[in-house]
């Protein structure tokens, strides 16, 4: 059984992987339960609030963060605040789980500071910054200046990676799938 109280850190730049190796890890046998951060944007097609975010009005999240209810937040971009609800981590550690997060560079380092030897703290490299690019335009999701904003974010958080626990290159996604599951195997087993 996995002690309640760890968490697990999985921060990248915009199209690195690491949500897909997330929900990976999710599938395996590893006790591990998504938190569902909270955020003022509004939904985009078909997100439920609840399930792929908590929606709250910015009125509603700036109060939220007065009243002291996230252990982390930040505004990621202008006009969209996202966060980490302290409830959301003590209702996923009330289940005996282990709170993984899906999360950006700065607020995974807040996380890595709050909770220290409890938290895997690990970063997704891509495999260059070409790549990167050409798997942001792949999605077909942002317009060229948001392709351009996530390429100059990542370079940024690309300087940050040597804070983390481990890099993770995500090279061959097989391969980063099998390296996060023994990186993450491990930390729990301590």
């Amino acid at each position: 059984m996995v002690q309640p109280g760890k968490v697990i850190i999985f921060s990248a730049p915009s199209g690195s992987g690491k949500t897909t190796l997330v929900r990976h890890l999710l599938t395996c046998k590893l006790g591990l339960e998504f938190s569902i951060s909270a955020t003022s944007r509004a939904p985009r097609g078909g997100e439920v609030d609840g399930k792929d975010y908590y929606f709250l009005n910015d009125e509603d999240f700036r109060q939220s963060v007065l009243n002291g209810e996230f252990i982390e937040w930040e505004e990621v971009y202008s006009g969209s605040m996202y966060g980490t609800l302290r409830s959301e981590v003590e209702r996923i550690w009330s289940h005996g789980k282990t709170v993984i997060f899906d999360m950006d560079v700065v607020g995974g380092l807040n996380l890595k500071s709050l909770y220290k030897d409890n938290a895997l703290a690990i970063f997704v490299m891509p495999p260059s910054m070409e790549e990167l690019e050409r798997r942001l335009r792949g999605r077909q999701t942002d317009d060229e200046d948001k392709i351009r904003q996530r390429l100059a974010k990542a370079r940024k958080e690309i300087g940050r990676s040597d804070r983390f626990d481990h890099i993770l290159l995500n090279n061959d996604l097989e391969t980063a799938k099998k390296e996060a599951e023994k990186l993450v195997q491990s930390f729990l087993e301590k």
